[in-house]
């Protein structure tokens, strides 16, 4: 997660998390790893690759743009240019904290700083293979609030050796694939448990689902709704 100035903890901060999916055909593993113990937000949890949206993410070029359907519905009642920079989150975060890159081969003319490591691979982000699959805002009376978006990949989407931690930052620790049918005897946030029974409910349909959950939590009340959004259009 990329550090910036200081943070106003009653703010609800866009944020992107990436569950990679692996061997979905035979045995079915997902990507995780260790949050400190230290850590303001969910410490010493198994958690998946992600944090808060940088606004350098927003001048992102991507060597393919979100698929149509996955755009629309994370446009669905925000500022329609905010999709491309969650995807820019998504695969950011993912950088930083695996060392794992969504990309294709290609130079940059100036790449954000938040960016240059990621530029250096030699890679462009690319945001077709992300899945939107669910959405999650943090409950209030927690020392950090995120309006979560989280986007399923699969592993052989990926243009880095998946078993390669090495560029890998120090905010996640024991970063390891962990077979579904065992993800659960983990130390895990209660919604990470919820966002994989979706993934599990996934795994042997590769298409976008019919509709995206949405587990909003505000100062009033707690609502499980369904973003159904629109594709987009030139």
């Amino acid at each position: 997660m990329t550090e910036q100035g200081p943070i106003d903890k009653t703010a609800i901060r866009d944020a992107a998390t990436v569950i990679v999916l692996r061997d979905r055909s035979h045995q079915p593993s997902v990507l995780m790893g260790q949050r400190g113990a230290t850590a303001a937000f969910m410490p010493n949890k198994f958690v998946f690759p992600g944090g808060a949206a940088d606004p350098e993410d927003a001048n992102v070029p991507f060597a393919e743009p979100l698929a149509p359907l996955c755009h629309g519905r994370l446009a669905d009642g925000v500022v329609p240019d905010r999709a491309p920079m969650l995807a820019a989150a998504a695969i950011r975060e993912l950088w930083e904290e695996t060392g794992q890159i969504l990309g294709r081969p290609g130079t940059w003319d100036t790449p954000p700083d938040a960016w240059r490591g990621f530029a250096s691979s030699g890679h462009v982000p690319t945001a077709a293979p992300l899945q939107f699959v669910f959405r999650a805002i943090t409950p209030p009376g927690r020392p950090r609030r995120f309006d979560a978006r989280f986007f399923l990949l699969d592993a052989d989407d990926l243009a880095s050796d998946p078993d390669d931690f090495s560029a890998a930052s120090d905010e996640l620790a024991h970063l390891q694939w962990i077979a579904l049918d065992k993800v659960r005897s983990f130390d895990l946030p209660f919604i990470t448990e919820v966002v994989l029974a979706e993934v599990a409910a996934r795994v042997t349909d590769p298409h976008p689902p019919a509709s995206v959950p949405f587990f909003r939590n505000d100062d009033e009340e707690s609502l499980f709704l369904r973003i159904h959004g629109h594709p987009m259009t030139d």
